[in-house]
């Protein structure tokens, strides 16, 4: 079942009987708690009009649905509903989803909470003169406990991330099914939309993270 309500810039998708998510545009209430919480500012590389407020339902780690929230660049909104219309469907379990703005845009405090977000106005981790892909939208990391970022050096910066090092599925648990591998199928799903996977890269390894 699909459903779409037309608008200047609203769409409500049901992709089954219990799918649901929603876009919008950043209106003044989703602008307050961006620039007071401090992920995004004038200066930033993307404007408020390009960006898109999306709601999406996912299965948490107590097996609940729930709705969460993340803020991408509007061009790939459509598309992001969709992957999480996928990764709904297949049960992939997600620990929470809430903006990065709750956490005051500190990027390290949403990962340490395992949150899985999108948009922040930030420059690439150890570049202070590049932004990241989050600072346009376009990236979102996905489980970042369980999906580690580990340097060159092999160094994970949150305790907890350590305990998934091995790349590899051991249990039943939400957390192992919440590991993602190059052949899971949650890989795959963001691959064949045209998504670039940090999995995949050779100098470091960033197992949350998918950008377009």
């Amino acid at each position: 079942m699909k459903k779409i309500i037309l608008g200047i810039f609203l769409l409500h998708i049901t992709l089954n009987a219990e799918y649901t998510a929603k876009i919008s545009k950043i209106n003044k209430e989703i602008k307050s708690r961006m620039i007071k919480g401090n992920s995004w500012r004038k200066g930033c590389p993307v404007s408020l009009e390009n960006l898109a407020y999306v709601q999406v339902a996912y299965w948490d780690f107590h097996g609940r649905s729930k709705i969460g929230e993340l803020i991408v660049h509007k061009k790939i909104s459509k598309n992001v509903v969709s992957i999480f219309g996928e990764l709904y469907d297949i049960k992939y379990p997600i620990e929470k989803m809430h903006l990065v703005s709750d956490y005051k845009g500190n990027d390290w405090k949403s990962i340490e909470s395992g949150n899985t977000s999108a948009f922040n106005c930030r420059p690439v981790t150890g570049n202070k003169k590049k932004w990241s892909k989050h600072a346009y939208g376009r990236a979102i990391d996905l489980n970042p406990i369980q999906n580690p970022y580990i340097s060159k050096n092999g160094h994970i910066s949150h305790k907890a991330s350590l305990a998934y090092r091995k790349r590899k599925h051991i249990n039943k648990t939400k957390g192992d099914q919440a590991v993602i591998l190059g052949t899971d199928i949650v890989t795959l799903i963001f691959k064949k939309e045209g998504w670039i996977w940090g999995g995949d890269w050779k100098a470091i390894k960033d197992y949350q993270h998918f950008r377009k």
